[in-house]
């Protein structure tokens, strides 16, 4: 690669700021500092079940690792229930950034449970502007356009969702698209589910994991060049091999096959001592 990374160059500004400034009496540690990460994560408006995801998701390691700042420009590839969307909203909101969440193509009904989770995440993030201001909706799908306009993202997320875009065909759209959005340089940062090699990649990803050799393909065959893996989403307990694919372990804790009702007799023990995935970490650099 070459040249300064947008992390190597925040960090180069920090180091440059006054040290006067570091001498007042009062000043807030970090942590309680508005606009920072760590106020983010530790919000009180976030919910205690997403906090008690933290210790699996690992969200300011996250988002040291793939360079997010204040003013950028995020694109959240179907950001789900909003995990990280109540932690970078507001984050970008208070940094004069930009946090577009790219939900499936909505219907204009709730018909659906992808079109009932569409419409309470868009109704769950509009109803506060001073906390989430910064945020704002744009539509992928088979059919979709450009996620937002062309090479203006400085990071388009995809957190748990390649095993989804597989199953629904279209991962290499999305691949493309993400190229599209971000500007030369930009990142694309991926979080998923690890299968373990070896095996022929499923291409409807029907358990949930994903072989990482199958995800730096669609990268490369996007125009992306490999930048980085983590290892902070690791969890070497998780040995693949449960009875509902993935979402036999926390948070979903499946007890039947998807779609089916709840089978009260199912002993979730073992799986919950597992706790939560075994997951990549990855970013990827659009070329200069």
């Amino acid at each position: 690669m070459g040249g300064i990374t947008r992390r190597q160059l925040s960090l180069g500004l920090a180091a440059a700021l006054p040290a006067a400034g570091l001498l007042g009496c009062g000043r807030k540690p970090e942590s309680q500092q508005e606009g920072t990460p760590q106020w983010a994560v530790s919000g009180r408006w976030r919910n205690s079940l997403d906090k008690g995801r933290d210790p699996f998701r690992h969200p300011l390691e996250m988002i040291d690792f793939f360079e997010i700042q204040p003013r950028d420009v995020v694109v959240d590839i179907w950001p789900g229930a909003g995990y990280m969307t109540d932690i970078l909203g507001p984050y970008l909101t208070r940094g004069k950034g930009r946090y577009i969440a790219a939900l499936f193509p909505s219907t204009g009904g709730a018909q659906s449970a992808t079109g009932t989770l569409t419409e309470k995440y868009r109704e769950r993030f509009s109803s506060n502007k001073k906390l989430y201001g910064g945020i704002e909706f744009s539509a992928f799908g088979p059919e979709s356009q450009a996620i937002t306009e062309a090479e203006t993202a400085d990071v388009v997320l995809m957190l748990l969702v390649v095993h989804d875009l597989m199953a629904a065909g279209i991962a290499e759209k999305a691949f493309a698209d993400a190229f599209a959005a971000l500007k030369p340089g930009g990142l694309l940062a991926i979080e998923q589910h690890r299968a373990d090699i070896g095996n022929v990649q499923d291409p409807g990803a029907t358990n949930g994991y994903v072989q990482e050799p199958f995800v730096k393909q669609l990268a490369f065959e996007a125009g992306f060049a490999f930048d980085a893996a983590s290892e902070i989403n690791a969890n070497p307990k998780d040995d693949k091999d449960h009875p509902y694919g993935v979402w036999t372990l926390p948070p979903q804790r499946l007890t039947s096959p998807r779609g089916q009702p709840p089978n009260p007799e199912f002993d979730g023990t073992l799986y919950e001592s597992i706790g939560e995935s075994d997951r990549m970490t990855l970013k990827f650099r659009k070329p200069q």
